[in-house]
């Protein structure tokens, strides 16, 4: 199992509820959270058959930052 965590620019529930909802669709067996209460606004991604570079994308294409934190 992987997990990823990424530092993000998203501001509010509603707009993290909405990038989870596009990310389970595409990776349904990943669990996926966001941390808005971080500085980070961390997003979490635990799972199998995703890749780092394809979450970041889709932040990207959405008009947010999305940088793996290492």
């Amino acid at each position: 199992m992987t997990v990823e965590v990424f530092q993000t620019n998203v501001q509010n529930n509603k707009t993290a509820k909405f990038i989870i909802n596009l990310l389970q669709n595409e990776f349904p067996h990943c669990k996926i959270n966001f941390d808005l209460e971080d500085c980070d606004k961390i997003l979490r991604i635990e799972g199998n058959g995703f890749n780092k570079k394809s979450i970041e994308n889709h932040l990207d294409n959405l008009g947010f930052l999305c940088l793996e934190l290492l």
